[in-house]
């Protein structure tokens, strides 16, 4: 009987045991998913850009950018373009290049610089959205904004139909006294309009600019201010500048040459001293990119140097402005810029 008991009681023992491993079992926790992987993060650090665009579009596009790359504190130097490069000059000499990134409007200047070696060689994916006569052949730069200097006119003062219809139509006497332009001393885009219109017409072109009244104001906004008040009548001057303010409702509107406007492809570029090549890079493929593309035109109201990017709104289409416009031999054009400038200071500044 006792036996019996035994057995029964190691019997109980064993269910009790396996009972108790089996709820134990419940004590244990599941096995790990492996972590996801982290997106990257993207650049960061530090990024200058030198830049001649104006200081509204820089402030426009400053959230599209910090949207793009979080991570990166991006800063600006912004002045004319012709100021933008003596600042560089110093700096070239001191060997303390303190930009990784230029986006100033004359392509010479970057043939330039290429030459002596201080650009980054950079075939950004999106440059082949670009073509090829906005870019060097290399990838050391790429054109990233296109801009059209043009002629403008008050509508108060001046009837559409009396408006310059070509650069040459400048020289009537009606618009004695009445027209301007900025200072190609201190404006890279309008040293590109001295250079083109200089080879086209040749420096008695100037002269007879200058017989005809022409002033000479600092940069191109003093320019459109004052064609705003009706100080000036008409223009010569960046098509982005009239653009912007006639959608504010100003008096002012756009003559496209019919002898073609002056093409300015204004490019950007990385500094072969660059602190943060990585960052420079990604930014400057993001502007090529068709969001960066699409944030010029609609932020800055320029021309995208893509083609699957719509113009600025109250703009023909590129191709329609470019049908007559001769393109600037760059190369040339480095070579000669300071014999333009120096031209035009003898022919246009001195009495």
């Amino acid at each position: 009987m006792k036996k019996r008991k035994l057995v029964v009681f190691l019997m109980v023992l064993a269910m009790l045991a396996t009972l108790i491993a089996g709820c134990g079992g419940t004590d244990k926790k599941p096995a790990e998913k492996p972590a996801t992987p982290a997106k990257p993060a993207g650049p960061s650090g530090k990024l200058m850009i030198y830049t001649s665009m104006f200081p509204d579009i820089i402030e426009a596009v400053k959230p599209e950018l910090k949207k793009a790359f979080p991570n990166l504190d991006v800063q600006w130097f912004q002045a004319g373009s012709e100021q933008v490069m003596t600042k560089l000059a110093g700096e070239i000499e001191a060997k303390k290049v303190q930009a990784d990134v230029l986006m100033v409007s004359d392509p010479g200047y970057y043939i330039t610089l290429k030459e002596k070696n201080l650009l980054l060689k950079f075939d950004a994916p999106n440059r082949q959205f670009v073509d090829a006569k906005y870019k060097d052949s290399e990838g050391y730069w790429t054109g990233v904004r296109l801009s059209y200097m043009l002629m403008a006119y008050n509508t108060t003062k001046v009837k559409p139909e009396e408006a310059p219809k070509s650069f040459k139509d400048l020289l009537d006497p009606k618009w004695n006294n009445k027209l301007a332009m900025a200072n190609p001393l201190l404006s890279g885009s309008i040293l590109t309009v001295t250079a083109d219109l200089s080879q086209r017409y040749g420096w008695d072109y100037f002269k007879a600019l200058k017989a005809n009244g022409m002033k000479i104001e600092g940069g191109n906004t003093a320019v459109q201010n004052k064609l705003v008040t009706g100080e000036y009548f008409v223009g010569i001057i960046g098509e982005e500048n009239i653009l912007k303010v006639s959608a504010k409702g100003e008096p002012l509107k756009v003559a496209y040459p019919t002898d073609g406007a002056v093409i300015l492809p204004s490019p950007i570029a990385i500094f072969a001293s660059s602190q943060n090549p990585e960052a420079a890079k990604a930014v400057t493929d993001w502007w090529l990119s068709k969001e960066g593309q699409q944030a010029i035109v609609t932020k800055g109201w320029m021309h995208s140097v893509r083609n699957d990017v719509a113009p600025p709104k109250g703009a023909p289409d590129k191709a329609v402005i470019t049908k007559n416009s001769p393109m600037l031999d760059w190369a040339k054009f480095a070579k000669e810029a300071e014999i333009v400038k120096e031209t035009f200071r003898k022919t246009m500044m001195e009495k």
